[in-house]
């Protein structure tokens, strides 16, 4: 990881050393980085640079990419810094190529950066996931004056993310943790297929708090089944019994256009006195719940709806295409533990005539993944 700090042209040469470490909580030891010839400086975490180092966001991206790194670690250290600009472009309401970077701007931030690109290479996990993080508290010194915890591209960078807190001021995020994480994990991603913990390895930070130790924590697992992607869903549901029909699926057509509204689901119900009501179930993207809530209420006469995330294991598909009767039909692969499938769009044979021939083109499609497996 040395070598790879001493490629990279944004950072000066850098002495390295392993310090003991003693918080009171846990003992261990410390991997510490500094220019050379420098002594090591205990620096707060919630106090930031003060020398307000600034650098533009293309010279360090074009140095990254000119440097003789190895190709993976300029990819994950392109990732970080692009989410980090990402985030100040909105704070700052300016394009991200015109974003210069102060605190992160600094030589060890860039250091930090590069030296977690470099790991995150070699660890090469086929996933990452991250438990509920500390908000912090407070105000941090920066150079654009007193800010409060989290930091406003910290805040922007956590959004989506289960977050805690557990009643310690300061800051316990920073901008370049937020955009690392923000680089590697889905925040709505959530692991549950059974797995075996193989290693296991924490870092200490320099800040000491109160009753716990300031340390991150790396858990290695390995999966004993095939891994299936797993995401979170939102789930709105309501019942409506004094909207009429022809509005009411009006109401559903219109819900069903809204960005982020994955499906939706419409049942016959018995409500109280006996009365005949729809049950109206939405399936949405997470960070479009709030928008959808709102959707609802202005389109049925519902004055209530329950709402909550929901885990959800998708098995792997892709679009494909199919030549059949002088017709491009569109074709869905999905792939099961026991095999591939196959199965025709059904608005493209909504034209075709007959049962049977409906039922010839849904086996062309079979055939074609036949065809393939061999």
């Amino acid at each position: 990881m040395i070598a790879a700090l001493s490629l990279c042209p944004l950072i000066d040469k850098v002495d390295t050393a392993v310090e003991s470490h003693n918080d009171s909580v846990l003992t261990g030891r410390r991997f510490t980085v500094r220019r050379s010839g420098r002594r090591a400086e205990e620096r707060p975490a919630d106090a930031h640079h003060h020398d307000h180092t600034h650098a533009d966001w293309n010279l360090i991206r074009e140095a990254l990419v000119t440097s003789t790194l190895d190709r993976e670690t300029v990819r994950h250290a392109i990732g970080i810094f692009t989410h980090l600009a990402e985030a100040e472009a909105r704070v700052h309401g300016v394009a991200p190529d015109h974003v210069r970077f102060h605190e992160v701007g600094a030589w060890d931030s860039i250091a930090d950066i590069v030296a977690a690109a470099w790991l995150i290479a070699r660890i090469n996990a086929d996933r990452w996931t991250v438990g509920p993080l500390p908000l912090g508290s407070g105000r941090i010194r920066t150079a654009h004056g007193l800010l409060p915890v989290p930091a406003p591209a910290t805040t922007l960078l956590l959004e989506g993310f289960a977050t805690i807190d557990d009643g310690i001021a300061g800051e316990r995020v920073t901008p370049t943790g937020a955009a690392i994480l923000r680089h590697l994990c889905d925040p709505f991603e959530t692991v549950r297929a059974p797995r075996r913990l193989i290693a296991s390895a924490h870092g200490f930070g320099t800040k000491r708090l109160p009753g716990i130790s300031n340390c991150v924590r790396l858990v290695a697992f390995e999966t004993l089944l095939p891994p299936m992607p797993q995401d979170q869903v939102a789930v709105l549901e309501c019942e409506i019994d004094d909207q009429t029909g022809e509005d009411m699926a009006q109401a559903i057509d219109n819900l069903r256009s809204r960005k982020g509204v994955l499906d939706i689901v419409q049942m016959p119900v018995f409500g109280k006195k006996g009365r005949m009501m729809v049950h109206l179930r939405i399936l949405a993207e997470p960070a479009a719940r709030d928008t959808i809530l709102a959707d609802i209420f202005d389109e049925t006469t519902t004055i209530g709806i329950r709402h909550f995330l929901s885990e959800r294991t998708i098995l792997p598909r892709q679009a494909d295409t199919i030549e059949a009767d002088g017709r491009t039909l569109r074709l869905k692969r999905v792939e099961h533990p026991s095999g591939r499938t196959a199965k025709l769009e059904a608005d493209d044979l909504k034209d075709t005539r007959t049962s049977a021939a409906r039922t010839r083109l849904r086996r062309l499609a079979e055939d074609r993944i036949t065809e393939d497996k061999e």
